[in-house]
């Protein structure tokens, strides 16, 4: 009769946390995922107006020998895509690591870096080839951002306590990861509007419309 009794005391102490959802113990909340998913699409978005209806010549002009076109400043996104996406799907398959949080970065530090107006040298895995041409290079850069709005918009993991770079002293989460995603189009958003103030870049035509 008391072994019996003290299983009842058991369970019942017990009851509460099994019926608890997991959901309500994420780091990662729907505002999180609605303002990442908003910003993948807002700069996808913008992207699009700016290239649209460039012409080749637009597509492909070089203020000068050493600086990029708009089509390999879009290549150079589309395959960062790529590379953002390898690094999510490796990272939520790490243990999470919600102690991390304590002393972690901010958003903001990653926020300011990526958004910093000073040039960042591209590593050789992300520099464009130039081979992929004009509108090309958007249609790989949507297909591939398009994949990534979906999964951020249905994943069911943490975003905030998987973690990548965690033998360092700023390991970052998965979430501050999209702030550079996104983050990282702003950027060249900036770039491709200088390239279009430059004095010689090509005159749009009636036959590009």
């Amino acid at each position: 009769m008391k072994k019996q009794l003290l299983i009842l005391l058991l369970l019942g102490t017990a009851g509460p946390l099994l019926a608890q959802s997991p959901v309500s113990a994420r780091r990662w909340t729907e505002a999180d995922r609605r303002y990442t998913v908003n910003n993948l699409k807002r700069t996808r978005d913008e992207l699009t107006r700016e290239t649209a209806d460039l012409t080749d010549a637009q597509w492909h002009f070089h203020e000068s020998s050493d600086r990029w076109s708009i089509a390999e400043v879009v290549e150079h996104l589309a395959l960062w895509e790529i590379i953002w996406a390898r690094e999510i799907g490796m990272g939520i398959r790490n243990t999470p690591r919600p102690d991390l949080l304590a002393t972690s970065s901010p958003d903001s530090y990653y926020m300011d870096f990526i958004m910093e107006t000073k040039p960042h040298r591209s590593p050789d895995f992300s520099r464009p080839t130039g081979f992929i041409r004009g509108k090309n290079n958007l249609v790989f850069f949507q297909r591939l951002r398009n994949q990534a709005i979906a999964f951020a918009d249905t994943t069911q993991a943490d975003m905030r306590v998987h973690f990548e770079l965690t033998a360092t002293e700023s390991p970052r989460n998965m979430h501050q990861v999209y702030i550079y995603q996104w983050g990282h189009v702003d950027r060249h958003l900036r770039q491709i509007r200088n390239i279009k103030q430059r004095p010689n870049y090509p005159a749009t035509t009636l036959s590009a419309k």
